[in-house]
């Protein structure tokens, strides 16, 4: 009888963590913005003021960090779609200086619904966090009308299915 308990104990405990999938999407959206993104987890919000070329660019921010890979979507408002597509190139080169590298495997991002500049990129680097620990990024940066949007995944190993779920998700309706 205590063996038919502890059967049904173990049982039990392996149903439950079969529904508790590590990655639980879920589309996030702007207040702000059109863009749909799909997280992994319930997405914390805020809004940040960030350093890029020679100006700072206020940003709203959600993201949240499941199966110890942190997601990020972030949007700017410019005041033009000329300013948006020129800060493309010098917002990529930003998040590369904050991991403290200059190199990064880029490939076009034409996501439907994106105004089509040639610097909309799904980029991927190794660099550093502010710790000094090693970091994996894919970034994917493009624009619609006056607005920036910045996509980004940051983990200690590539996560290769994690961010083609996360990049197919993204939508401009």
């Amino acid at each position: 009888m205590r063996y038919d308990t502890w059967g049904l104990a173990l049982l039990t405990a392996a149903l439950l963590s079969a529904c508790n999938p590590v990655f639980n999407w879920r589309e996030a959206r702007f207040d702000n913005a059109p863009l749909v993104a799909l997280l992994p987890c319930k997405p914390d919000k805020g809004v940040r003021s960030l350093p890029v070329a020679d100006r700072v660019v206020e940003v709203s921010m959600q993201g949240c960090e499941a199966g110890g890979v942190l997601f990020t979507v972030a949007v700017a408002q410019l005041a033009s779609p000329a300013e948006a597509g020129a800060l493309l190139g010098p917002w990529k080169s930003a998040m590369l200086a904050n991991a403290r590298t200059s190199q990064s495997t880029d490939l076009p991002f034409a996501l439907p619904g994106a105004t089509p500049w040639p610097n909309a990129v799904r980029a991927s680097f190794s660099g550093q966090r502010a710790d000094g620990s090693p970091v994996v990024a894919q970034v994917a940066l493009f624009a619609r009308e006056n607005q920036v949007y910045q996509a980004a995944l940051f983990a200690d190993k590539p996560q290769p299915e994690a961010a083609n779920t996360f990049f197919a998700g993204l939508k401009l309706p």
